[in-house]
């Protein structure tokens, strides 16, 4: 069996200056297909509510499609040449937040039937306790700071953060109490890039960006925005090929060559 990558092969990229790429996955297929490519990090996000289930907002995911989800992933790895990915699984809203306590519930539930190797939360310093709970239990924590999607209901927008001194220092204050508390890794999603850029250097935590600048440690895109499979991308998120044309047009292709019964050929 391959080397598998772990939190310390991220931490050790982050101190040699060395860029780790992470990408969502749903399912086996893309699981597989992204380690093969080498990625680096398997982040089974919450977005599959969004972009595989039908939801308009990540608020609907329930833990049983986490784990679901997380599952098949973590099958779809260790098969390629390459070094089998760490695969992190998003909290679901309403799994963690409660208390401590609760939060280590949900995350022995994820690791013992999904089989991977960490979980994501949102929140700085509010989840900063949290975070130092699992991580003392043994439990790797990747935390998610400046845009939280789960929070879109109390913001009331998809906007970026930190781009007012209020929000830049609290983003600050978020990452350093994260860091502290013992998360392996850090997300932060649409933030200035000056800002992540200072939290990428001040801080030993490795940084994953979204939306945050080229200054972070690793950079996550969602499979769908990579690939051209959405509807419409982020600004930050420019799709590297276009699967939503190709698959219409070879779907339409097929569909006419049945309905002019030259499929299957006789």
């Amino acid at each position: 069996m391959n080397k598998r990558i772990t939190a310390a092969t991220l931490a050790k990229a982050k101190a040699a200056n060395e860029k780790s790429v992470w990408l969502t996955a749903y399912d086996t297929a893309s699981a597989g297909l992204a380690e093969a490519a080498g990625v680096d990090v398997l982040l089974v996000g919450d977005s599959l509510g969004m972009v595989a289930l039908g939801f308009d907002s990540t608020i609907p995911v329930t833990l049983d499609h986490m784990i679901h989800h997380t599952a098949a992933v973590v099958r779809g790895t260790g098969c390629s040449d390459k070094p089998g990915a760490w695969v992190v699984c998003d909290l679901p809203f309403g799994t963690y937040q409660q208390s401590p306590e609760q939060a280590f519930e949900t995350s022995v539930r994820v690791l013992q039937e999904t089989g991977c190797d960490a979980v994501k939360l949102e929140g700085g310093v509010p989840m900063a306790e949290t975070i130092r709970f699992l991580s003392d239990r043994g439990i790797a924590v990747v935390a998610h700071i400046g845009l939280t999607p789960q929070s879109v209901k109390k913001f009331g927008s998809y906007r970026p953060r930190g781009n007012n001194p209020a929000e830049h220092d609290a983003i600050l204050e978020d990452a350093k109490a994260v860091a502290e508390a013992g998360a392996v890794a850090l997300v932060l999603e649409c933030v200035p890039a000056e800002l992540a850029q200072t939290i990428t250097e001040t801080l030993p935590v490795p940084t994953v960006g979204i939306g945050a600048g080229v200054g972070c440690d690793a950079q996550v895109l969602v499979w769908h925005d990579l690939l051209g499979l959405s509807g419409k991308n982020p600004p930050f998120a420019p799709a590297y090929t276009n699967l939503r044309e190709q698959i219409t047009t070879a779907i339409a292709a097929w569909s006419g060559d049945v309905r002019k019964g030259t499929f299957p050929e006789q």
